[in-house]
Parts: structure tokens; C-alpha cells; sequence
């Protein structure tokens, strides 16, 4: 209990921010490949929806233009709404201003892994499924968790920023320093640890999902949300602790 409620918790470290960034890059790597197979589409690519919103408005086609426009506008909402919670938390003191969107995202992702087969009948206005505006708005929960907490240094749903980042310090490790230089070039540890390990993260958790997907069908996604509501409860519980004895204070 004490483990899960120090990745949540609203005083960060490093060592925290690591953790919880590897284990939501293991989730979203899971959900990205796993509704890939199901649905076809990479919904935590928003570089690729935006490249298809362009290409559709370029070339007239109303159906690329409202496919890209629905995923982009549920991802910005579920960004948003991570901030929302989290501000509202932080102006009230709050342990839990962290696990706040967590937990949105796990009850989220319940009735994803026990309906999903029938959600994806479910059309919308975007001419995709609700399915897809509702991975789409999941991602965009997440990715702001990991960018809330870790000051903008963890991003946990897509890779390319990551994988950039990995490149520059191996170019520093590979880099040859001359003894007369002025100033020698030093990789940061740190920052190579942490993208390879979202990077590997992100690679176990699509595997993982790719395989959960094909054998067990949605309902693989019910563990991840459950460990999720794992994370997510210990600080809502403290909260709703320290609550409580001014709920019965007499007015």
C-alpha cells in the first residue's frame, strides 16, 4: 500500500516519476497495439491523425478530415481534462491530485475491456467507432499524468520524443573527447535510463497487449485498469481521511 501510494503521491521524485512513467508507458503500449489489431488505428498517434487531417482537408475527403478531427479533439479533451483535476486538487491541498485522472482512465478502461466487442458498433458523428474517441481521450488522460508529474520530461504514449532523446545520448556515449578539448561531452544517465526504459516499457506492454488481444480479446485490458485503480486509490483514501474529521466538526 505504502509503494502504490508514493507513485501517485503529489511529492515527486525521480525515482517516482520513473516508476509511474514505466508502468503507464507498459499501459498504453498495451491499449496502442492491442486496439490497433480491433480497430486499425494507432490511437495515441495524434502525428498521424494530424498528417490525415491534412491530407483530408487537402484533398476533400470529408471522411479522413472527421476521422482525424474526432481523434485529435478526444485526445486535447482528455489532456484538458487531466489538467482540470489536477489544478482542482492542488487549489484544495490535495494527496491525490495525481491519481485524480488514474482513476478516471481505470473506470474508463472497465467497461472498455467488458463491452468493447459492442462499443465498437457505436458510431458517432467522426464516422469511427466510440471506441476510438474513447482510446483516443484515454491516451490523452495518460499522457498528461506523466507530463503533469515529471514536469514535462515523461511522456508515456508516444515514443518519438523518447527514441530522440535515446539517440543524442548514445551519440554522447559514442562520442570521441580529444584530452586537449575545452570541454568534454558527458552523457546524463539519468535521461538515458529513463528513455530506455519507457522505450521498453512501451515495446513489453504492446507485445503484451498484441497478445492479450489476440487470445483473450478485450477483457485483457480489465487487469490494467484494475492495476491502475490499484495506484490511483491509496491517496484518494488518505484524502477522504483527513476529510473526515472536518466533515464532523460541528458548524
Amino acid at each position: 500500500m505504502r509503494r502504490f501510494f508514493v507513485l501517485t503521491s503529489r511529492h515527486r521524485a525521480p525515482s517516482t516519476n520513473l516508476a509511474l512513467g514505466l508502468l503507464l508507458a507498459f499501459n498504453a503500449g498495451a491499449i496502442n497495439a492491442g486496439g490497433f489489431l480491433v480497430l486499425h488505428q494507432y490511437t495515441s498517434h495524434m502525428t498521424g491523425f494530424t498528417s490525415q487531417l491534412a491530407d483530408g482537408l487537402a484533398l476533400g475527403q470529408g471522411r479522413l478530415v472527421l476521422t482525424a478531427l474526432g481523434a485529435l479533439l478526444a485526445f486535447v479533451a482528455g489532456a484538458a481534462a487531466t489538467a482540470m483535476l489536477v489544478n482542482w486538487g492542488r487549489q484544495r491541498r490535495l494527496d491525490s491530485i495525481y491519481a485524480l485522472p488514474l482513476l478516471c482512465e481505470a473506470l474508463l478502461m472497465f467497461p472498455f475491456g467488458l463491452m468493447g466487442a459492442i462499443t465498437l458498433g457505436w458510431q458517432t458523428p467522426f464516422t469511427v467507432p466510440l471506441t476510438v474517441l474513447l482510446l483516443s481521450f484515454i491516451m490523452g488522460l495518460q499522457n498528461a499524468v506523466g507530463s503533469k508529474t515529471s514536469g514535462g520530461r515523461v511522456r508515456t504514449t508516444h515514443m518519438t520524443g523518447n527514441i530522440t532523446d535515446l539517440g543524442m545520448e548514445l551519440g554522447k556515449v559514442l562520442y570521441f573527447n580529444h584530452a586537449a578539448a575545452p570541454r568534454h561531452v558527458r552523457h546524463d544517465r539519468a535521461k538515458l535510463r529513463l528513455t530506455g526504459g519507457l522505450l521498453a516499457s512501451f515495446l513489453f506492454g504492446g507485445m503484451a497487449g498484441a497478445l492479450g488481444f489476440t487470445h483473450l480479446g478485450f477483457v485483457c485490458v480489465v487487469p490494467l485498469a484494475a492495476l491502475l485503480l490499484a495506484v490511483s486509490l491509496p491517496p484518494l483514501w488518505r484524502d477522504l481521511h483527513k476529510l473526515r474529521p472536518l466533515r464532523a466538526r460541528p458548524r
